[in-house]
């Protein structure tokens, strides 16, 4: 047996769907800008840790004329 639906019914469920579909997006908004902001602290923290490097370690300049 299936089910028919009614035009009340199918605009219920559709409804719900631009719910859904709205929920989602706003999701995906945030989750995109906690991305940009982790990004943003990775390359800060890859930038301190190299300048944190270069700090404990000094290039030496080498002596062209070996």
């Amino acid at each position: 047996m299936s089910r028919r639906y009614t035009k009340a019914d199918l605009e219920q469920i559709v409804s719900v769907q631009l719910e859904n579909l709205n929920a989602m997006h706003d999701l995906l908004s945030i989750m995109k800008h906690q991305n940009e902001l982790l990004n943003s602290a990775n390359q800060k923290l890859k930038d301190e840790i190299t300048d944190f490097k270069q700090k404990l370690y000094p290039t030496r300049k080498r002596n062209s004329n070996s």
